[in-house]
């Protein structure tokens, strides 16, 4: 008989406070259980052939086409996310299951030059058995892009979905894992507790999480006892620096877009906003009319900011907000605790902030622009590098040198200049500092599911 470590997880909608369900956690048992299994099937399916593995990736990918309505429609029940939001999720998983299952059958290693005689190869094997473990902010597209690149690679795989969406993401497991043999993807429901056990678990030789820094950290500690290889996006407190030869409107609806997109519940959000003082009057203007359009029932001509995830995350946002009140900010937009059900929270706009001020130092994660006035694009550059994460960084300028400067010398992993949001498909992104370590998505997250093998074939003297 299994023991639970934990007690029953009630999810609730975000928008209403209704009750969506309960999730039993699973016990030690249970993970010790779906452990095993996976590691039962792993000969067999790293021993599949890799076009086969890719070809049961692919049909399971069209599954969750097939299904992407219904999945964005749970994704806004137990998240808040916008449905129209949550069904790019869905087809972003799709897209990328797709993606991996035609990457999957070309990953290859490389023969060396050796001597005459002699074969050298270095060839890519599977790690053995992953643990997945998967946030609630966009839980299908991460879950998607993190299993695909396992199985195509020929891991098995345990996934933890988040105990904040834990029906939607077993029922994307459980859809994908149809299309596979018995024990190829396992699930297991829990929060804290059960990730601990599975990340510590020593019968587990990879860990990808993509969480908090807190949660990051912790499995960090518990892979570094088993050997596990790791790969970690733990958030990160991601600045946007504005120059003064940008177009102010402009400027402000491309912070608007960082900053509120799914609540601010975005891990490459706009954290923290820093403009040139030439033209930061006319940006916190715009800004602040930005702010107003982004309501939860949108209509033309404004945009949908749905609740947050839930009531306590809320009050970590809420916190920061009322923080910087307390020490002096302006407040331009938002601000305050919506009375009535739900977790909603407004678009907030804040100026008059000093460095040292919580929501300029830590991730705020919600719908919030706080906007830091510097002398010029120098001091904003500067400010901007003064932390100790490293997830990306925007910047806005039409100077050469700057945008130059910038990319150089921002210490994250990601760059974006001009644009908020976007890239090219299948570009990776290896985060640095407290935000993690590691390749996601793009052809590299292979590589990290995989462990090199050198071979030396000499003949018979």
């Amino acid at each position: 008989m299994s023991t639970a470590i934990d007690t029953d997880i009630e999810v609730h909608d975000p928008a209403t406070g209704e009750l969506v369900g309960r999730v039993r956690p699973a016990g030690p048992d249970e993970v010790d259980a779906a452990v095993a299994r996976a590691r039962a099937a792993r000969d067999g399916w790293a021993r599949t052939a890799p076009g086969d593995r890719a070809g049961l990736v692919r049909d399971a990918a069209g599954a969750v086409r097939a299904v992407a309505e219904e999945l964005a429609r749970l994704n806004e029940t137990e998240t808040g996310r916008p449905y129209d939001d949550g069904l790019g999720g869905v087809l972003a998983a799709a897209g990328t299951l797709e993606q991996y299952a035609e990457l999957g059958p070309v990953h290859r290693g490389r023969s060396l030059q050796g001597s005459w005689g002699a074969t050298d190869l270095m060839v890519p094997e599977p790690r053995g058995v992953a643990a997945v473990i998967t946030p609630w902010n966009d839980p299908v597209a991460v879950a998607g892009g993190l299993i695909g690149a396992a199985l195509v690679t020929g891991n098995t795989v345990v996934h933890k979905p988040s105990e904040r969406c834990p029906h939607l993401g077993r029922r994307f497991a459980e859809l994908v894992a149809s299309f596979l043999p018995e024990g190829v993807l396992e699930i297991v429901d829990g929060a804290g507790p059960t990730g601990a056990a599975l990340s510590g678990h020593p019968d587990v030789d990879l860990v990808a999480h993509v969480g908090s820094v807190a949660a990051g950290r912790a499995i960090a500690q518990a892979a570094a006892g088993t050997g596990a290889h790791v790969l970690l996006e733990n958030g990160g407190n991601d600045p946007l620096v504005i120059d003064d030869d940008v177009d102010p409107r402009w400027a402000a609806e491309q912070a608007a877009l960082g900053s509120y997109a799914n609540g601010g519940q975005v891990c490459v959000s706009v954290e923290r906003i820093y403009v040139a003082a030439g033209i930061a009057e006319p940006f916190l203007d715009a800004l602040a009319e930005e702010a107003a359009r982004w309501v939860y029932r949108p209509g033309p001509g404004e945009k949908a900011l749905g609740p947050l995830v839930d009531r306590r995350h809320r009050e970590h946002v809420h916190g920061h907000v009322a923080a910087a009140i307390a020490d002096g900010a302006r407040v331009h937009a938002g601000g305050f605790l919506p009375e009535g059900e739900g977790a909603f929270y407004p678009a907030t706009v804040l100026s008059g902030l000093t460095p040292a001020m919580t929501i300029l130092r830590e991730e705020t994660f919600g719908p919030v622009a706080p906007v830091r006035v510097v002398e010029d694009f120098a001091q904003g550059l500067a400010e901007a590098i003064d932390d100790p994460h490293g997830l990306a960084a925007t910047v806005m300028t039409g100077r050469m040198a700057h945008a130059q400067q910038a990319w150089r010398e921002l210490p994250v992993g990601t760059v974006k200049i001009n644009a908020v949001f976007g890239g090219a498909p299948g570009g990776a992104a290896e985060p640095r500092g407290r935000s993690g370590s590691g390749f996601g998505y793009g052809p590299e997250l292979l590589d990290e599911m995989t462990t090199t093998k050198v071979v030396h074939w000499a003949p018979l003297p």
